[in-house]
């Protein structure tokens, strides 16, 4: 029953919490957004230069890679919601939170001698952040949709 009801609901195309954000749904982000998120993905790539060395790039690329995986799993599943943009977003605040703790937390962009890891450091911080300003709304969005709405 539960299986039926969560089949019929009706989801638009686009990137907000609640629609669907495949190959149509980036048909209609603004443009914006798209560049946002190619910049945010160069970013996140620019971090495997920093792998070796630096044991929070380790933590910033596998989370990155962890939820890019889990997105690509979840569609095997073949469930609209986890087409969902909220569960997109879902996904960043949880496989991204460890590294953005360790971040902020120890601040290897500030540290007194610059460096390419410093600068990187600090980008990929503003990154997060600046994502998790959608992405955890979106997050309670969707789950408030899964849990209360649809069952």
């Amino acid at each position: 029953m539960i299986e039926l009801l969560v089949q019929t609901t009706e989801y638009q195309k686009g990137y907000r919490a609640l629609e669907i954000f495949d190959a149509q749904g980036m048909e209609v982000t603004p443009l914006w957004v798209m560049i946002w998120i190619v910049l945010a993905t160069a970013c996140f790539a620019a971090g495997l230069f920093f792998v070796k060395r630096h044991s929070i790039a380790r933590w910033v690329v596998g989370g990155y890679i962890a939820g890019f995986l889990t997105l690509i799993f979840s569609s095997v599943f073949g469930l609209v919601q986890l087409q969902l943009a909220g569960f997109n977003a879902l996904i960043h605040v949880i496989f991204w939170s460890p590294s953005l703790y360790l971040l902020l937390t120890k601040r290897p962009f500030l540290s007194n001698k610059l460096s390419a890891f410093s600068i990187w450091s600090g980008a990929i911080t503003v990154v997060m952040l600046f994502s998790f300003i959608f992405d955890i709304p979106y997050s309670i969005i969707y789950l408030r949709h899964i849990f209360f709405e649809i069952l």
